[in-house]
């Protein structure tokens, strides 16, 4: 099988397994249990977060473990305003799912928000950032990276923006992680999201990144596990697993990124060489592992299940998206038509691929765009 659609999951590498395995089999103790079975689970849990402030160069009290992304990134939507007040919040028009629904769901208690427009590439207009900005303009939550078209945000520009103006800002870094080398000591925002399975680390486990200081409620009520921020009996294996996989990633992430960024390159030109392709997004400041390509009078889902005849996996849009007829709201946001937004194809490579991998798949593309171009 040639799989090359890592941003919307990846396979739980070797190292990360290993890991979680003892924590599944002889370690499996509630680690709110005082008891040395328990107590095994809470050292696990408290090593992999000071494991990833190390890496991520902040304070292991500044991690809390979630159960994804979009978890995390509902707990900043909904819980960094004060319901007594209302609130504005500003984003972008190409954000994930679970931070437009999420802005949907607090305007329907009181608060408002703003979506900012991106240029051609998918790149935030930041004078129309600063102009959105409102007295009682609470959060700016703007994405790392983009999961559909690969745009990497300028997010630096983005805190110098929200710190003059002592506005909370927040990041999701679901697909940035791993991707682009940054360090939260040096990026400066408030909050920030990640999610495992984007990473080797099993589906079911994520991480909000909140700064000292910021007021932010807890998410879900109950026990005092997360310092009484995240009730829930903690997934010990899951979080041994994330904290692997950022270690495993740091440690190779130069020449991993290289190594991708090289393939995806040589790919996109073999690509725009067939009839009937055209790139989204930018060349440049793009993730290392995205292609998303539009295809010219064929339909995706059709290419996606040809492409799945010959064991290879790409995908017709984000995985969030999955199953939806409703064209892609990121190339809408582009300016690519209603037409070209429902023709998107999304392969996501990672330093496991190959140069070889890469021509079979163009081929296959190739001689598809042929088979079923109107039809």
């Amino acid at each position: 099988m040639i799989y090359m659609d890592n941003a919307a999951t990846t396979k739980v590498t070797d190292s990360v397994l290993n890991a979680m395995l003892p924590y599944l089999r002889e370690n499996y103790g509630n680690a709110s249990a005082i008891y040395s079975l328990g107590q095994k689970s809470r050292a696990a849990i408290e090593n992999s977060r000071i494991k990833i402030a190390e890496i991520l160069k902040t304070k292991p009290s500044e991690i809390y473990f979630t159960s994804s992304g979009t978890e995390s990134d509902n707990w900043v939507i909904k819980e960094s305003l004060n319901p007594r007040e209302k609130h504005h919040i500003i984003s972008s028009r190409i954000e994930h799912p679970a931070i437009l629904n999420s802005l949907k769901a607090v305007k329907s208690l009181g608060s408002d928000y703003s979506l900012i427009s991106v240029d051609q590439e998918g790149f935030v207009n930041l004078d129309e950032l600063s102009e959105k900005i409102r007295d009682n303009t609470k959060l700016i939550s703007i994405m790392f990276a983009n999961n559909e078209i690969g745009t990497i945000e300028p997010i630096e520009e983005i805190s110098k923006i929200a710190g003059e103006k002592n506005i909370l800002l927040h990041t999701d870094a679901v697909q940035a992680m791993g991707n682009v080398k940054f360090n939260l000591r040096d990026l400066d925002v408030d909050m920030l999201s990640i999610s495992g399975h984007k990473l080797g680390a099993p589906k079911g486990i994520g991480i909000l990144y909140i700064k000292e200081g910021t007021e932010i409620s807890p998410f879900i009520n109950g026990g005092e596990q997360e310092r009484g921020m995240r009730a829930s009996t903690e997934n010990v294996a899951s979080i041994v697993g994330i904290g692997r996989a950022l270690e495993d990633a740091y440690a190779n992430i130069d020449a991993n990124i290289e190594y991708t960024r090289d393939l995806r390159d040589y790919t996109i030109e073999k690509l725009l060489n067939i009839d009937g392709i055209i790139l989204n997004g930018p060349r440049e400041k793009r993730l290392p592992g995205n292609i998303n390509i539009t295809l010219k009078d064929t339909k995706p889902q059709t290419m996606v299940q040809y492409l799945d005849m010959y064991d290879i996996c790409v995908s017709s849009g984000s995985a969030c998206a999955a199953g939806s007829i409703n064209p892609s709201h990121v190339l809408r946001a582009i300016g690519r038509s209603e037409e070209d937004s429902l023709s998107m194809l999304r392969i996501s490579l990672n330093h496991n691929n190959t140069r070889e991998e890469c021509d079979y798949v163009v081929e296959k593309i190739s001689q598809g765009m042929k088979k079923f171009k109107n039809r």
